[in-house]
């Protein structure tokens, strides 16, 4: 019975030590602490492990990077790093919404995505103390989240960051898991700067657009009016330039599909990076039906 108590007690610390979370703090200054909660999987020694950065959403005003403890859990044990980032909720208190100010939501944006590129650069600064591959980062997020990886991936680094320049020259993401996210410009996803991406959206989604469309579906009096370009408008340029991309759509879905990849979907996450890495080749568009219509069903004769 002993020998039992202590093989339990033996296994139990095992399974605790392989999901393991640092929690570390990436950026500080006289005004502001911002940290990141990194998973790590369990590897042999001198083995680099594949890093997923992580954004939370909550419309840069709330949310927590403890929100997705399980999706850190599920990839460190199945051999990948997880750094679930806080970020500057620039938002906070302020109107993100049709009457709010649009210069604002940008800057909200901006801050977020420096935030981003600092924990990124924080992790391949102090890569060999966690035995990180940065070659192989990746980078996710839902809603806002996905926003902050849109933008971390295409946007300018040296035009856009608002920190210190602390990245390696020509630094990439290997690639890039959003929910229901959207970028500014279309424009600025090119055949030169393209990552393959794992894309999954509702086609009525009223709070991010799944094509092009305005954010939070405001009137183009407003003064909050920002186009966006969604998961649909950015799967279209990817074909057009033939690089690798796959879609899930939710017909008649909303915004409540955002944390489909990192709930339900993990293994949809698994398996993108896997093939991201064994370099396999794809273009594809899972629909998934549904019962619901929205006002856009109509729009998209696969939902139909």
């Amino acid at each position: 019975m002993k020998k039992l108590l202590l093989l339990f007690i033996a296994l139990t610390l095992n399974s605790v030590q392989a999901q393991e979370v640092k929690t570390l703090t990436y950026f500080q200054n006289d005004t502001l602490k911002l940290d990141l909660d990194l998973y790590l999987p369990k590897k042999k020694a001198g083995e680099k492990i594949p890093l997923i950065m992580f954004a939370f959403g909550g419309g840069f005003s709330g949310g927590e990077r403890t929100s997705e403890k399980d999706f850190g859990k599920f990839m460190d044990q199945n051999g990948y790093a997880v750094a679930s980032i806080s970020y500057s909720l620039y938002m906070k208190g302020k109107d993100f919404g049709c009457k709010g100010t649009l210069t604002e939501k940008i800057k909200a944006i901006q801050i977020g995505v420096s935030d981003m590129w600092q924990a990124t650069a924080f992790l391949i600064e102090n890569a060999d103390k966690y035995n990180l591959d940065t070659s192989k980062i990746f980078i996710s997020g839902i809603s806002a989240g996905a926003e902050i990886g849109f933008h971390a991936s295409f946007w300018d680094y040296k035009l856009m960051n608002l920190y210190k320049s602390n990245l390696p020259e020509n630094f990439k993401y290997k690639g890039f898991i959003g929910g229901s996210g959207a970028i500014q410009d279309i424009n600025l996803i090119t055949k030169e700067k393209a990552i393959p991406m794992l894309l999954a959206h509702g086609n009525n989604d009223d709070t991010v657009p799944y094509a092009a469309g305005s954010h939070r579906s405001c009137p183009t009096n407003a003064s909050g009016w920002l186009i966006l370009f969604g998961s649909y408008a950015v799967y279209n340029q990817m074909n057009d330039l033939h690089k690798d991309i796959e879609l899930i759509t939710f017909c008649g879905g909303g915004h409540e599909f955002s944390g489909y990849l990192f709930h339900e979907g993990q293994k949809y996450v698994l398996d993108f990076v896997n093939d991201v890495l064994n370099g396999k080749k794809f273009q594809s568009h899972l629909i998934v039906p549904s019962n619901k219509k929205g006002k856009d069903s109509g729009k998209y004769l696969f939902c139909e």
